[in-house]
């Protein structure tokens, strides 16, 4: 549930002199603040999970959105099986490989509307039902999935006639069922029995509700476009808004008790799951030193953001859960991003939360995944 916010109090003060002819002067330089948050915005959202040694942040960043969409909708937090998703993406994937001859990327990664793809066909299951886990398996490990499918799928497109698996689907499934387990066709849930379909009508969640809103120059605003990233294998569509836009209706999101499915570029050394911060120092020299104290931050302008994007320095390398939004002493705000690294309080700081700087956000954002009712008016009508 609700995660108690990580307080910096300790303040450094640095004193320098210098001799100006024969007087001695004292210069004070301004105390270096160490970070001290305090919350603005904190919406329900479920536990920090881990996903373990897997791809599939994007499950458990959809997945933690959809409890949070279900709490808003009817006031329950169900811990819903992120596995479940990810069972039946895969399929999905590999029929897009095996039509694409193989020439395209195989791999554990997806996005958020991948999720929701797969709700809509084949609905929903509580952890409870489905865990995704084999035997006495605490933890997920899918190293062998890919491999294995990828095997079938290439000695398919390779040579059908002569292949081993001339039923690919049949493979596929078997190799599934093995790592993940057989879905179960009904399952109990607080002694009523279920189906997916049946649970998806009792949570009302509603996957036509949904838009996701991105911000490149590379295509004109206002209009919806297929975002050219390797993990966009279902080709999902994205609404392109300017940057301002895009900040603007993020914050209006959280305002209005919405939270936002976020796909952005971790590979940052300013992004710290360890101290639990995320932000762009205009000063590279700040590198290590923005991870613990206030500095000054970039101006992230569309231009700059565009040029990173075009030259792979933006990837959508990893996608979480934006629950809320904290500020430091100063005022300067941040988002409070749910991650899915666990929270090993030795390792993970925040517990297991990052908070993200607008700076941070406005660079390295690919997209955020929100409900249409969180909108403004002026882009609802737009859309």
């Amino acid at each position: 549930m609700k995660k108690a916010f990580l307080t910096l109090l300790l303040v450094a003060t640095t004193t320098c002199f210098y001799a100006q002819e024969d007087n001695v002067v004292t210069i004070k330089i301004p105390n270096e603040q160490k970070y001290e948050f305090t919350p603005i915005i904190d919406i329900e959202a479920s536990a920090v999970k881990s996903q373990g040694i897997t791809g599939t942040c994007w499950s458990f960043s959809a997945s933690s959105f959809i409890e949070s969409e279900i709490f808003r909708n009817t006031g329950e937090m169900i811990d819903i099986s992120e596995m479940y998703n990810v069972r039946y993406t895969y399929p999905a994937k590999a029929w897009n490989y095996v039509m694409r001859q193989g020439k395209i990327q195989f791999s554990e990664g997806g996005l958020a509307h991948d999720v929701l793809n797969s709700v809509s066909t084949f609905g929903l299951m509580p952890e409870s039902a489905y865990s995704g886990l084999i035997g006495e398996a605490k933890n997920h490990n899918h190293s062998k999935i890919v491999p294995e499918l990828q095997k079938v799928l290439d000695a398919y497109i390779k040579n059908d006639k002569k292949s081993e698996y001339p039923n690919w689907r049949i493979a596929v499934d078997s190799i599934l069922d093995l790592h993940l387990g057989k879905t179960p066709n009904t399952f109990f849930y607080e002694g009523i029995t279920y189906d997916a379909k049946s649970f998806l009508e009792k949570t009302k969640l509603n996957t036509s509700n949904y838009v996701t809103l991105t911000s490149f120059s590379h295509q004109p605003y206002n209009s919806n476009f297929v975002l050219n990233i390797p993990d966009n294998f279902s080709n999902g569509m994205f609404y392109n808004i300017s940057l301002d836009e895009l900040v603007a209706e993020t914050d209006n999101a959280l305002k209005k008790g919405y939270t936002i499915a976020l796909d952005c570029d971790v590979s940052e050394k300013t992004f710290s799951s360890k101290y639990g911060v995320a932000v762009i120092p205009k000063n590279i020299d700040d590198t290590k030193k923005s991870l613990t104290y206030i500095v000054v931050e970039n101006e992230i302008t569309p231009e700059y953001r565009q040029q990173e994007f075009e030259n792979y320095n933006t990837t959508d390398d990893h996608l979480m859960h934006i629950v809320g939004m904290v500020k430091d002493q100063n005022g300067n705000e941040y988002y409070k991003v749910k991650n899915s690294w666990g929270n090993n309080s030795e390792r993970i700081g925040n517990d297991g939360y990052v908070y993200m700087s607008k700076a941070f956000f406005k660079l390295k954002t690919i997209s955020v995944l929100v409900n249409k009712e969180a909108l403004s008016e002026e882009l609802k009508k737009e859309i």
